[in-house]
């Protein structure tokens, strides 16, 4: 029983030492995985701010009257290669 006694007396003398600094450690582990997961939650919210604006942005453009000039521009060449089939078709059978 005495042993025991002893053992116990070992094992505390030298295991509270060895505990407290091991939680001080994974305190301070713990402590930089949260300033990490700060600096990534920043990060992506800056990124999320600049695609809310670029959104609001082709927003703009597709209410605004530009995009029927654009559609219209698109039909024109849609046209045009419409045409130019077209005149080719007529010059083979005119061979």
């Amino acid at each position: 029983m005495g042993e025991l006694i002893g053992l116990a007396a070992v094992i505390g003398v030298f295991g509270i030492p060895i505990v407290a600094i091991w939680t001080q450690h994974q305190r301070k582990v713990l402590e930089v995985q949260a300033k990490l997961a700060a600096e990534k939650a920043a990060q992506y919210a800056a990124g999320n701010s600049e695609l809310e604006e670029r959104v609001r942005v082709l927003e703009r453009i597709v209410t605004d009257r530009g995009y029927d000039v654009a559609t219209q521009i698109e039909a024109l060449r849609d046209q045009r290669r419409v045409e130019e089939r077209l005149e080719e078709r007529e010059m083979e059978r005119n061979k």
